[in-house]
């Protein structure tokens, strides 16, 4: 099946993405992917709440969502782009980073806001995947960051 003869992915739900994910809470970042085009893009939300573990300690009366874990939004994204393009879902394979490059944060991210994680594929290959991804506030970009990833088996119980 071409690329132009694939359908289209999405809304899914937390139960979809929780099957294509491995992470759950306090880890999992990604709330309900809005648009799924496989082998190409995705389109997910984090919603943002005061809730959060995090927020305790990062920062005291001046909350704002760590950097590291806005990356690790946009990378569980791809992750359910990666597993659903690569029909992986349930097979137990995981994704893994492996490197993050270019990574800049433009504006705090704070509590009560839906923050909105765009990733497309730059390259696709059964065992290694790079990625481009934005994550937006109301259409504006607070961060972005261009990342790979290994699918690989989970590791063997010793």
């Amino acid at each position: 099946m071409s690329d132009a003869e694939r359908p289209d992915i999405g809304p899914l739900d937390i139960k979809r993405v929780m099957a294509a994910l491995p992470h759950r809470y306090p880890m999992l970042l990604v709330d309900r992917v809005e648009a799924l085009v496989p082998d190409r893009s995705i389109v997910a939300v984090k919603a943002v709440t005061i809730n959060e573990s995090f927020f305790q300690g990062h920062f005291p009366g001046r909350p704002i969502m760590p950097g590291v874990l806005i990356v690790e939004a946009l990378a569980q994204a791809a992750g359910v782009l990666a597993v659903e393009s690569l029909g992986l879902a349930g097979s137990g394979k995981l994704v893994y980073f492996m490197a993050i490059d270019e990574a800049k944060f433009r504006s705090p991210v704070e509590p009560g806001v839906l923050l909105k994680l765009e990733v497309e594929f730059v390259q696709k290959r059964a065992t290694v995947c790079k990625f481009a991804g934005k994550a937006l506030i109301d259409g504006k970009v607070v961060a972005q960051a261009n990342f790979t990833a290994m699918i690989a088996d989970p590791p063997k119980d010793a």
